[in-house]
């Protein structure tokens, strides 16, 4: 996916139509965190877990304002390392993000004190009170977490935050995007699990707070957080990948000219012949070499059969797979979650 210019006309179809799925990305992440995640106390990483571990210090600023508080900084370096016109793109995200996020909170609360609690029970009047499945509610959260920050990223865009993170650890120290993200929300994980796990940031309207229990409660808000996290990143892999993985043959047989016509006329695909010797036998042999998608391995399996009912296959994954019939192979500067 190649990077286009600020330059080009404006009355581009592709121009515009990035610049909007940027910005309803960053509309069902914010939506997610407001409805889902904040009220819950779930922490899952990121400038905005973060901002919730800071709210519960300091319920006066909202979980957005935090966002924007770490987010300059990384933005910044996300421009000098990326690009002008990546970082523009990242400026707008994660300019928009925090701001829709401190809009929709003011909307869904009925007053300042419930914006400052987040109190589930008063969270649009009680509708969406979710307090007694929270297992449910943070995988939700997570999976409209993860569709808008990956809407987001294939646009070559980020969130800021952890994001930008993740793709300096892409980019400077080959590790997977998806995996950096993980690593640096894990910190922010542990912070939450300090603050929110030892009761650090209960509100003083407790009159007798039950340490044993806040405690306790921290730490089933760290498993969900952590269950928040990983579900997260699969659902980004998911939409940066996609779920199809394609599957590798390798097939061993004396009936090559049939096997040969099947691909070639019946798949319409192409094939590689390998040389391969048996050790046993000491024969030379062809191998074939056979890419398909996931869904064509029955049919080829029980053509092979048909053919050659004593061909030896081993079919395994090819977890990404480039070149004429499936993927363009990636762009340097290409966001990719595994």
């Amino acid at each position: 996916m190649k990077v286009k210019s600020l330059l080009e006309p404006m009355g581009s179809w592709a121009w515009w139509r990035s610049w909007l799925l940027i910005f309803i990305g960053c509309s069902i992440m914010g939506a997610a965190f407001v409805l889902f995640i904040n009220p819950y106390k779930f922490v899952p990483g990121g400038v905005y877990g973060m901002g919730i571990v800071l709210h519960n210090i300091f319920p006066s600023v909202q979980v957005g304002t935090f966002g924007y508080m770490f987010d300059v900084p990384l933005m910044l370096i996300a421009i000098l390392i990326f690009g002008g016109q990546f970082g523009m793109r990242t400026v707008a995200a994660a300019l928009y993000t925090p701001g829709f996020m401190n809009v929709m909170t003011r909307m869904v609360y009925p007053d300042q004190a419930a914006v400052e609690s987040l109190d589930p029970s008063l969270l649009l009047g009680g509708q969406l009170d979710l307090s007694s499945d929270l297992l449910l509610t943070c995988i939700i959260g997570a999976v409209l977490v993860g569709v808008g920050q990956g809407i987001v990223v294939r646009q070559q865009a980020t969130t800021g935050g952890t994001d930008i993170v993740g793709m300096l650890l892409q980019k400077f120290a080959g590790i997977k995007f998806s995996t950096g993200i993980l690593l640096a929300d894990g910190f922010v994980v542990l912070s939450g699990l300090v603050v929110i796990g030892f009761g650090l940031g209960i509100s003083d309207n407790m009159e007798v707070p039950d340490v044993d229990n806040i405690s306790r409660s921290g730490w089933m808000l760290t498993l969900y957080s952590l269950i928040t996290i990983y579900t997260t990143s699969r659902v980004v892999a998911y939409m940066l990948n996609g779920a199809t993985y394609d599957k590798l043959l390798f097939i061993i047989s004396d009936n090559h000219s049939e096997l040969k016509d099947f691909v070639i006329k019946e798949l319409d695909r192409s094939a590689t012949y390998i040389k391969a010797r048996g050790m046993y036998t000491e024969r030379d042999r062809e191998m074939i070499f056979l890419v398909v998608p996931r869904e064509e391995v029955r049919a080829v399996q029980h053509k092979i059969k048909e053919i050659d009912p004593r061909a030896f296959v081993v079919v395994t994954d090819a977890y990404e797979t480039f070149g004429e019939g499936f993927k363009p192979l990636p762009d340097k500067n290409d966001i990719q979650a595994e």
